[in-house]
């Protein structure tokens, strides 16, 4: 009778814990597991993607990055799926000889997702991985007093040279390109639809729930004669909206209300579809864009990279642009968004924040929806009696083949409207003796290496060539600006130029350049305060606090 008794107090302690362990996975997995595709609602179905009550949760654990190599904080459970963000591999351009390799040929890049990701692994206490840290984008995250155009052409170019702040016997030249601005009455009608992710991996208050909050700010700012649609996608794609004008602002966003996450990653399909509803309702000499909001994490259907680009390359042949939104923590396949983005004629951005979002979809919505040039490339050639060696400063997946420059079937970066982009080049004068190692190239046994007389003659110490077409257009247009270096010392350089050499600073810090010579986080922090300049929404500002966090984090990392 005893042992009896013994036996079933045994199974009922073990039913108690077991059914304690199955409610602790529920609680720390909730709002995160995603539903079997067969509770997601077919295209067919009118309510998509539509949640059935207001409710949403909020997971509270901050996941860790796995690439930092971080270990969870104390109590805290990482599942794997909160732990599955992506970076494409940034290998760090090096030192060219001019004599071997006279010219530089690179697309530019207009996104800025770079930026404010870094900005969210330093807000959570955390140094983002070296291959989260893209310097052209941390550069073209901020704008800069580079004059407009005052002739046809859709872009200025604006050229400067001063001494390298982290080794002061090379010299920096920046090359800027400004767009026109436009207010947002003269921008041309909008045809957008909406792709929006409600997979499973997209409930969490940073994701979902976040970007309703955005797009209703971005919907604020259509106007009568703009259209807008939203598709979704999950187990399986559909439409939520049908093309709607822009005056009908509480339908859109009404319908932005009702959407829910939950289900698996059809992504492939909704591209499709959001393309096709694109199509067909084309605007003529408007802005024909899909706007696609996600983690990036696509697992069903055409998912590889390969497969995913392969479509987006034959979709933009359309006139269609894709632009790409990115959100969330732990789960951003980021080099994919960003080749999306690139090879869909569109920008890359990810939205930490509703401030961030209100920047981009509302400030800046002009640089973010209207393309005034696409396929911007851009070649610099070296005089070589000037410039022994040159570093491209960023741009490591934009760079192109000296042949591409002229081949217009080419695909390149795209520029918006009123966008500033920057590109940093650092040279090593002919006759500095340089810490850098360059290395020996043997000279060519059936070529002689001659200098022409247009390069003994002239202060050029390079040219720049440029070509862009028009959105719709499918011939390259050229432009070219020869650079002279004036010798002027670092303190009396403009503010564009000294403010973008403190953000090149702290990029290379923090991937740990091999080029960082003496920059530190102390360094780019006097260059930053001292070039400040005009900072009305106050990026600036928040720049210089994010590089004294990142310096505080550094010593803790040390301690």
């Amino acid at each position: 009778m005893i042992n009896t008794i013994k036996i079933l107090g045994c199974v009922l302690l073990l039913g108690y814990l077991s059914a304690c362990g199955s409610e602790n996975t529920t609680t720390s997995n909730s709002g995160s597991a995603p539903l079997p595709a067969s509770q997601v609602p077919s295209p067919q179905q009118s309510n998509t993607g539509i949640k059935s009550s207001e409710s949403s949760t909020q997971v509270n654990n901050k996941p860790v990055n796995k690439l930092q190599q971080a270990p969870p904080t104390q109590g805290s459970a990482i599942s794997e799926r909160e732990n599955r963000e992506e970076y494409h591999n940034i290998p760090e351009n090096q030192f060219q000889v001019v004599s071997a390799n006279p010219r530089s040929t690179f697309a530019i890049d207009v996104d800025t997702a770079s930026y404010s990701n870094i900005r969210r692994f330093i807000n959570e206490g955390q140094l983002p991985p070296t291959n989260a840290v893209r310097l052209e984008e941390m550069i073209n995250y901020f704008k800069y007093d580079y004059p407009q155009p005052t002739d046809n052409k859709p872009f200025a170019v604006t050229t400067e040279v001063t001494q390298t702040p982290w080794n002061p016997q090379h010299r920096l030249v920046q090359v800027g390109l400004h767009s026109q601005n436009t207010s947002i009455e003269n921008l041309p009608a909008n045809n957008l639809v909406f792709l929006i992710d409600v997979s499973g991996s997209m409930s969490d208050a940073n994701k979902l729930p976040l970007l309703k909050n955005a797009l209703r700010l971005m919907v604020n700012q259509l106007r009568p004669n703009d259209k807008v649609a939203i598709a979704v996608y999950a187990g399986q794609a559909g439409l939520v909206l049908p093309p709607t004008p822009g005056s009908q602002k509480q339908t859109i966003i009404d319908a932005l209300e009702k959407l829910d996450a939950g289900g698996s990653t059809a992504g492939g399909e909704g591209i499709e579809l959001a393309y096709k509803v694109a199509r067909d309702n084309f605007i003529k000499s408007g802005n024909n864009r899909v706007i696609l909001a996600t983690d990036g994490d696509f697992n069903v259907g055409a998912s590889t990279d390969e497969e995913l680009v392969k479509l987006i390359e034959k979709q933009r042949q359309s006139g269609v642009f894709l632009s790409v939104l990115g959100l969330g923590t732990g789960n951003i396949q980021d080099g994919k968004m960003e080749q999306l983005a690139n090879k869909g004629n569109g920008n890359y951005a990810y939205i930490d924040s509703l401030l961030e979002a209100k920047k981009v979809l509302v400030k800046e919505i002009g640089a973010t929806l209207v393309t005034v040039a696409k396929d911007v490339k851009i070649q610099v050639e070296f005089n070589p009696k000037k410039v022994q060696a040159y570093r491209l400063i960023g741009y490591e997946n934009r760079l192109l083949q000296t042949q591409d420059f002229n081949d217009d079937k080419k695909d390149a970066g795209e520029l918006g409207a009123g966008h500033a982009v920057t590109a940093l080049y650092e040279v090593i004068p002919v006759g500095v003796k340089s810490d850098v190692s360059l290395g020996k190239i043997d000279p060519l046994k059936y070529q002689n290496q001659t200098i022409g007389n247009n390069a003994v003659n002239t202060d050029e110490i390079m040219q720049v060539n440029l070509r862009y077409k028009q959105p719709q257009g499918e011939n390259s247009q050229l432009i070219s600006y020869t650079v002279i270096d004036k010798g002027i010392k670092l303190e009396n350089a403009s503010n564009n130029l000294r403010f973008a050499s403190a953000i090149a600073m702290f990029g290379m810090v923090l991937r740990d350049s091999q080029y960082k010579g003496s920059a530190n986080f102390d360094s780019t922090l006097q260059l930053a305060r001292q070039s400040v300049g005009t900072d009305l929404d106050g990026y600036r500002a928040e720049f210089i606090r994010l590089v004294e966090k990142s310096k505080s984090l550094k010593v803790v990392s040390k301690s």
